[in-house]
């Protein structure tokens, strides 16, 4: 399978993945993914339904915007993939939403402090919510790529005020994973603000979370032994 073929078939699953977590309804939201290699950016069509979405329909452009293949137009949002493509050379996947728990952060335009070891974990600190920019040209993007310099490059998810949130990662996979981890303890965090005031996590304590779960967590390859 060629590279962009695997690209869509990822940025496919992606878009159906949001939707079957509910993070997305009806057209909102959108999934891209980016192949370095040809300078290629794979994203969701405008305007269309997630359970009618296969790999084919998706759109593919150049960095600079322009369609170079597809039969429906990409997504209104493309600019902004765009601009965290060209600015941010680490990342491979975008995911946008309007999930209701982290939008009703990004609607009192506050970010969300690590008080929990799951948001240490996947975004080793406070989850930062940019400040409201509208949808013309570049202001999306430039307000995403200042959080995300705010939070020293490694948080994976930005809240946008008055709008919704962004997730990405290196790949399309770990954008989504970041999605789906921002909405969880969006609600979590909610559920208890409404039934007193949770202390975030020393600063030290985040660390100490962050570090076993870049390093230590989950099944790393090892070289097969032959005769097992």
């Amino acid at each position: 399978m060629d590279s962009l073929k695997r690209l869509k078939q990822e940025v496919w699953r992606a878009n159906v993945g949001i939707y079957r977590a509910g993070l997305v309804t009806m057209h909102s939201g959108n999934a891209s993914g980016i192949d370095r290699r040809c300078g290629l950016v794979v994203i969701k069509p405008s305007g269309m339904d997630y359970d009618k979405l296969r790999p084919v329909d998706l759109a593919v452009t150049d960095l600079e915007g322009r369609q170079v293949e597809g039969r429906w137009k990409p997504s209104v949002d493309l600019p902004h993939h765009l601009y965290l493509y060209r600015h941010c050379p680490d990342v491979g996947g975008i995911i946008h939403t309007h999930s209701n728990y982290a939008t009703a952060f990004a609607l009192l335009g506050k970010p969300i402090p690590p008080y929990l070891t799951a948001i240490a974990d996947e975004f080793g600190g406070t989850i930062p919510c940019a400040p409201y920019a509208d949808n013309q040209g570049n202001h999306i993007g430039e307000a995403i790529v200042a959080a995300i310099k705010s939070s020293h490059g490694r948080v994976p998810a930005v809240l946008l005020a008055h709008h919704g949130a962004f997730a990405f990662g290196p790949t399309v996979e770990a954008a989504f994973k970041a999605a789906v981890m921002l909405e969880d303890v969006a609600k979590t965090c909610h559920l208890a603000l409404t039934l007193g005031k949770p202390k975030p996590l020393p600063t030290s304590e985040v660390e100490k979370w962050y570090e076993r779960y870049h390093t230590t967590y989950g099944q790393k390859q090892k070289p097969s032994r032959s005769g097992c």
